[in-house]
Formats: C-alpha cells, sequence, structure tokens
C-alpha cells in the first residue's frame, strides 16, 4: 500500500494531480486545500490513502497527517464512500467537523455534500466515540467548540479586569489561534496591545 509520495507535480485538473516521483507519474485524487497549495513544477509531499477494488487501486492525497486521518476515520461510516469523504473534507476541517459531532450538531453535517438528515445521524452514532479518540490524540487540532467559546470568554474577563475595552479585546482575539488556552489568549493578547511591564 501507498502511504506517502514526495515528488514534483507535472499536472493539475480539478481534484486530481499527477506526481512525478523518481520518473513514475502517480494519479492523486486530492481535497480542495491541498489542491490549492499545489503548484506545477514544484515539489510536493502528499500523505496517501489506498483504495483497493476489484477492478482499480485508487490514490487519495492530503496535506497532512491529521487531514488523512480524518478522511480515513470518514470511511469508517457505514454507506460513506471515497468521494463523499473527499468532498467532506474539503468543506469543512477537521477541528470544526470534530466540533459538530462532540455537540451533535445535526445543522452543520447537513450542510455538508452528499449529507441528508439521516446519513448525518448515522455519522453521530457511528463517530462520537471516535472523534473522542482523534481528539486525544490530536488535542490542539480538535477542540469541541464549547472549550474554545469558554477560554475566550474567560479571556474577555480578565482583560477587561485589567481595563481594556470590548472593542480592543475584540480586535486582538480576530488574530489569535482558535486552539488557544485562557492563559495563551491573555498572554497573546497583552503582547498584541504592547502592555507588558
Amino acid at each position: 500500500m501507498i502511504g506517502y509520495l514526495n515528488g514534483k507535480v507535472k499536472f493539475l485538473t480539478g481534484d486530481e494531480v499527477i506526481l512525478n516521483v523518481g520518473g513514475v507519474g502517480y494519479k492523486v485524487f486530492v481535497d480542495a486545500v491541498t489542491r490549492q497549495n499545489l503548484q506545477l513544477d514544484v515539489a510536493a509531499e502528499l500523505f496517501v490513502h489506498t483504495a483497493v477494488r476489484e477492478d482499480a487501486i485508487t490514490l487519495y492525497g492530503f496535506r497532512d497527517r491529521e487531514t488523512l486521518d480524518f478522511f480515513e476515520m470518514l470511511l469508517t461510516v457505514s454507506g460513506l464512500g471515497t468521494k463523499s469523504a473527499l468532498a467532506i473534507v474539503s468543506k469543512i476541517s477537521a477541528a470544526e467537523f470534530s466540533a459538530a459531532v462532540s455537540t451533535q450538531d445535526l445543522s452543520t453535517l447537513t450542510k455538508l455534500p452528499s449529507i441528508g438528515k439521516k446519513s448525518a445521524q448515522r455519522i453521530l452514532l457511528e463517530l462520537k466515540d471516535k472523534v473522542k479518540t482523534f481528539s486525544a490524540d490530536s488535542a490542539s487540532e480538535f477542540q469541541p467548540a464549547q472549550i474554545i467559546s469558554n477560554a475566550f470568554d474567560e479571556a474577555t474577563d480578565a482583560l477587561s479586569a485589567l481595563g481594556y475595552t470590548s472593542a480592543e479585546i475584540s480586535a486582538v482575539f480576530k488574530k489569535a489561534p482558535k486552539n488557544f488556552s485562557t492563559e495563551q489568549l491573555i498572554k497573546f493578547a497583552l503582547k498584541e496591545l504592547n502592555r507588558f511591564a
């Protein structure tokens, strides 16, 4: 099985790339974000899922291991194939998807390509425990929306107590990484506001 490729991009169209690895051209299907980061005749690395069927061997490539793991997790859902999984990965980040499943957010899932209400319910049922495991393995990438919201709320309260206005705090937090803890948010804001003692 092919799990990783590193070579020069020789062809790009839609969601398909041909990667020249040691003189051999590998046709790989990629998600939208990975596709945006690829350029003709420029070296690229892809983490690969190899799908084997009786009539074909198809490669799906991703910019990092976390996105590949997300894609492969989707494939464990009953009735969800590689094309649907690739479309989902192209439309939502692993962190956003993880948050939706963790909070049982049916509305977010039904907005994804090829996902109706029944499919969304099946995803919530079948991936609830897997997403928790996924989150534990990549805590910085997969944080439930409520945890993120609480961190921003707590940091806002702390900064307000120091005399900063809501406008100042809001402007700074727009630049802050969404996966920051309360303490990290406060330190980030103080640095941005140039008020270190």
